[in-house]
């Protein structure tokens, strides 16, 4: 209970200091940083999974509500850019795995999951199943969430001067009250419907897909108030900060700093992607550096919504990815290292 109650005070103080330093995005980086130094520094943090998970839902009906019916016939002209995510991420693991074995010294299954980018629980899992370091993956994908959601907001500031100011939506006094039972519905039974089915990112999908549907009938005629995205942000970066807790010494000098590395890697793949299509215009520049970024899907939700990206564009092309790694992981581990261990 203490250390509940601590997460949730040093998370409380980093969006304070971001907010009284004008820093972008308050909400997210404040807890962020806040609980990454309180980790760091051996303070004892956790959270409680149900209530995380809970506040993802509130990012998919967010997305969800965004959906018009001119939005989704747009998704049709997606499939030039949707075609280069599988060679994106046959790149990564390409540059990736290498990168983990050769430079530093970690194991064939531990190198290739820590190259994928998928999510988080996903790669631990196929990871632990095949005999990986689970804790070097969590630290290093911790790591990668980390250092592309907080230099994204910098990029997108510099490059395209994007407005990260701006609230993500409306102010829950102007929602009528229906309208937001109608939200809170979406979001606790379509992650429940999703978990039933299976569907991998059931928190986000789940809600996303049920709300889009009340939103192209018009059942739901309101974005969610911007209170909520603000408070899925609290709890999010609050996750990805507290990941840390309990890191070591050696974990920082080899796992924290294999990660940054491979965020390197990762940051000019990405670049590089968004430049060829840009080149051959084949969609907005700052949509595809959201849409590419492999970050984490709450997190990038949550700068799209913010800079008012088309959102459908950005979602489109994270859902593939992760489909694309959670779906072949397995069978290009296997194409990669044949031999079984032992």
């Amino acid at each position: 209970m203490i250390a509940l109650l601590t997460t949730y005070s040093v998370a409380v103080l980093g969006v304070a200091v971001f907010t009284f330093l004008n820093l972008p995005l308050p909400w997210l980086l404040g807890p962020i940083f806040a609980c990454l130094i309180a980790a760091v520094a051996g303070v004892p943090l956790r959270g409680i999974k149900v209530v995380n998970e809970t506040m993802r839902t509130i990012l998919g009906v967010a997305v969800g509500a965004t959906f018009t019916p001119l939005i989704v016939a747009s998704m049709l002209g997606m499939w030039p850019t949707l075609l280069m995510i599988p060679v994106m991420v046959a790149c990564i693991g390409v540059l990736g795995v290498p990168y983990f074995q050769r430079i530093w010294g970690f194991d064939f299954a531990t190198s290739y999951y820590a190259t994928m980018p998928g999510g988080l629980q996903d790669m631990l899992a196929f990871g632990e199943e095949a005999g990986a370091d689970v804790r070097a993956l969590s630290l290093i994908h911790a790591t990668r969430v980390l250092v592309i959601v907080v230099a994204l907001p910098f990029l997108l500031q510099a490059i395209w001067n994007a407005n990260l100011s701006n609230p993500p939506g409306v102010p829950a006094s102007t929602v009528p009250g229906g309208q937001l039972a109608l939200m809170v519905f979406c979001a606790i039974a379509g992650w429940r419907i999703a978990k039933w089915l299976g569907m991998f990112g059931a928190s986000i999908l789940g809600p996303l897909i049920l709300t889009a549907i009340m939103a192209l009938s018009g059942i739901l005629q309101h974005r969610l108030p911007f209170e909520a995205v603000w408070m899925a942000q609290f709890f999010i970066g609050m996750t990805v900060g507290a990941k840390y807790a309990g890191v070591t010494l050696h974990e920082i000098k080899r796992d924290l700093t294999a990660g940054f590395g491979f965020c390197l890697i990762l940051i000019a793949l990405t670049m590089v992607f968004a430049e060829a299509i840009y080149v051959l215009d084949l969609a907005p520049p700052m949509e595809t550096i959201l849409a590419f970024a492999p970050g984490g899907q709450a997190e990038l939700t949550i700068l799209a919504l913010i800079v008012g990206a088309d959102m459908a564009f950005v979602i489109a092309h994270h859902v593939l990815r992760i489909f694309v790694v959670i779906l072949g992981a397995p069978l290009f581990a296997r194409w990669f290292n044949p031999k079984p261990p032992g």
